[in-house]
Order: C-alpha cells, then sequence, then structure tokens
C-alpha cells in the first residue's frame, strides 16, 4: 500500500522510513524543490492549491496524511473528496488556530490557562488588562518554534508586540509560571484501538525544543493518567485517527494544556530507537488500519535536536549509545537540521552520556 503524506521535511521523510520495512510505499508533496523528504520517497513538487497535484496524490495513495500544521486547510478538504484522509481536517483546522485550539479544550473539559482573543489595539489592550502582566501574545495561526509571540512584562512590551504582530488576529494567554514542561503522544487507528507513549519531559530554549527525556523520574502516576483523560476526550471529539500529541505545562494545580499538535512530534523523535515501535510506524499503522505497535521504552533514552547546524559527527560517534538522524537539510540560524538520540541501560549511564553529547550539540548551535 501506499501513503501519501502532504509536506516533504524531516517528519515526512521519517514517516516515510518507516512505512519502508512494514512493505509500504510513500508519496510526498510539497511545493519546495529542496524537501528533505524527497531523498527517501517520490516528490510531487507543487502549490498546495494546485489540484492537478492533489488529485495525483490521491491517485498515487491508498491513504493520505500530512507531516504538519501549516497545510493548508482547503487543500485536506479538497482531497477528503477524492481520497482517504488521516486526520480528519477537522484536526488540522483547531490546529491552525489557537483561539480554537484553547475554546475546543475548554469546553472538552482539558485546563488551559486564562486566554483572551485580539484583533485590533483597542481589542489588545483589553485583553492584556483582562489576563494581566506578564502575558505572551500569540498571532493564533502559523506561529512555530517561538515564532509569531512575545512575551511582554509592561506597556512599552504590548506596544513592541502589536507593532511587530498586529497585522494578524492575535491570542493573549496568561504567562503561567511552570516546573516543567511535558507532551503526551498517542496513536489511534481506524478501528478505535489506542497506543500511549510515555509522557516526556522537555526543554526549551528561545522557543525551540532542545532536548526530550522520555519517562522522566519527574513524571507522577497522577500526571499520567490526567495526560490520558485529555488525550482521550481530544481523540474522541475529533474521531482521531493517527499520531496526536498534546503539550502541556505541569503547574502546582495540574496539567494546564499549551496546544495540540495533530501529527508525530518532535519530542517523540526518541522513539525512533528508544521504544519497541517508534511513533512514525505507529502512525502509519494507524492511518493504514493496521494493528498498533507496543510503545513501551525497551531502554534508558533522551534526545537532542541539532539547531542550525550538524555538530561533528566523529565526536558523537565516538560515545556509546549515540544515534545520529541528519535531516540533509543546509544549515540556516534557528533551523532543526538533525537529532542525537542518546540511549543507556541505566540512568547513570544515561546522564554521563547525554552530558557529553550535550557539549558536542550545543557547540554546534547557532542560538
Amino acid at each position: 500500500m501506499t501513503v501519501g503524506i502532504l509536506g516533504g521535511g524531516q517528519l515526512g521523510r521519517m514517516l516515510a522510513l518507516a512505512g519502508y520495512p512494514l512493505g509500504e510505499r510513500s508519496v510526498l508533496l510539497d511545493p519546495s524543490d529542496s524537501a528533505c523528504a524527497g531523498h527517501v520517497a517520490p516528490l510531487i513538487i507543487a502549490d498546495w492549491a494546485d489540484e492537478r497535484a492533489l488529485c495525483d496524490l490521491a491517485d498515487r495513495s491508498d491513504v493520505v496524511t500530512f507531516e504538519f500544521e501549516n497545510v493548508p486547510g482547503k487543500s485536506l478538504s479538497y482531497l477528503q473528496n477524492h481520497a482517504r484522509v488521516a486526520p480528519p481536517a477537522r484536526a488540522l483546522e483547531v490546529a491552525q488556530d489557537r483561539l480554537h485550539e484553547k475554546q475546543l479544550f475548554e469546553r472538552l473539559g482539558i485546563q488551559t490557562g486564562p486566554f483572551a482573543p485580539a484583533s485590533s489595539r483597542d481589542e489588545l489592550l483589553e485583553a492584556v488588562q483582562k489576563i494581566g502582566l506578564p502575558a505572551v501574545i500569540k498571532t493564533r495561526r502559523f506561529g512555530y518554534d517561538g515564532k509569531g509571540q512575545a512575551l511582554v512584562r509592561n506597556d512599552r512590551d504590548v506596544q513592541n508586540a502589536w507593532d511587530k504582530l498586529g497585522s494578524l488576529p492575535l491570542i493573549v494567554e496568561a504567562f503561567v509560571p511552570f516546573a516543567f514542561e511535558l507532551s503526551a503522544i498517542v496513536a489511534r487507528n481506524w478501528q478505535g484501538d489506542v497506543a500511549r507513549y510515555p509522557l516526556i519531559e522537555n526543554i526549551h530554549r528561545a522557543g525551540i525544543l532542545r532536548e526530550s527525556r522520555p519517562a522522566s523520574p519527574k513524571i507522577t502516576e497522577e500526571l499520567t493518567e490526567q495526560a490520558a483523560r485529555a488525550t482521550d476526550r481530544l481523540l474522541k471529539e475529533l474521531d482521531y485517527v493517527g499520531v496526536l500529541t498534546i503539550e502541556f505545562f505541569v503547574t502546582e494545580q495540574g496539567l494546564l494544556a499549551n496546544e495540540c499538535a495533530p501529527r508525530v512530534h518532535n519530542s517523540g523523535h526518541y522513539s525512533i530507537e528508544g521504544a519497541l515501535t517508534s511513533q512514525f510506524e505507529n502512525h502509519m499503522r494507524a492511518v493504514l488500519g493496521a494493528p498498533l505497535g507496543d510503545t513501551s521504552c525497551h531502554v534508558r533514552s533522551a534526545m537532542l535536536n541539532c539547531i542550525g547546524q550538524m555538530p561533528d559527527r566523529d565526536e558523537l560517534a565516538a560515545i556509546p549509545g549515540v544515534c545520529i538522524h541528519d535531516y540533509a537539510k543546509s544549515p540556516k540560524p534557528g533551523r532543526k537540521v538533525g537529532h542525537v538520540t542518546v540511549l543507556a541501560e541505566n540512568i547513570e549511564e544515561l546522564q554521563d552520556r547525554l552530558s557529553r553529547a550535550r557539549a558536542i550539540v550545543e557547540n554546534a548551535t547557532d542560538t
């Protein structure tokens, strides 16, 4: 069978690679002729709105999925009339608008921080007054890796944020004092079976994920149960098929949902080597209607993102238990160009190897 993938970035690349051991093929559509997934699977180079190209993708695919949220909703809706699509278009539409996302969380009883919309300067000032300072002002759409948002602590910051972001609809969110951040990754197939990965502790810097640690000692059974209830509500509401991620803040009051991603997620990259079935394989299984694989961790692991440029491979390769993933993307400030998974048999060994790998990765990082 063949899976069509909208988007040709590193997530599409890893999805295609996960399909090959299963005997599945992939075909991708992306506007860029340099999309890195084109190195491993056939690539249709066309604009997202090109109906002829979308039909070509549908004709060559048994099911169509997507690798990131910025695929136009109209393209996915068009495809739904010509192919089997998963996750559903509604999941993409919700994730593309932070206000709609937060409103859905609220309606489903998934706790989130205070928020308010703003479509004009006056509305922004009213929203900030309502939410209070400090706050985070974000564009409702097209923001990722810290882009399209600003932390504001005073009136001058608010004005600067309006000057920078005010051309687009905004949402004002309360700044949440949190102990740490985590992500919950689940997979659901057409039959309604659900597989859950261990909760993952995430470390960000400058709005970009730097490090992920599955099954962290900080994660309690209570947090795991709270996250499971939230993901179950979202899966059911969206009639979801595929891998879904919810990012949470861990606070004194429990979990607060930050955002969801209707796709495989950066924090789950450890699962390629660290879990019995990777998130990428389980996404392929889910959208094809196959039984889901075991999500258990069979080894201690952690993941480091490579930002801007790849670190020295020989130095990394000299560390036992290090797995290098180079996306074959050109260096660029702030760009995720690869990741490193660190494996070990016990926590002490993991900490030692992780510390050594982190030093090498950060030495090459531009931010």
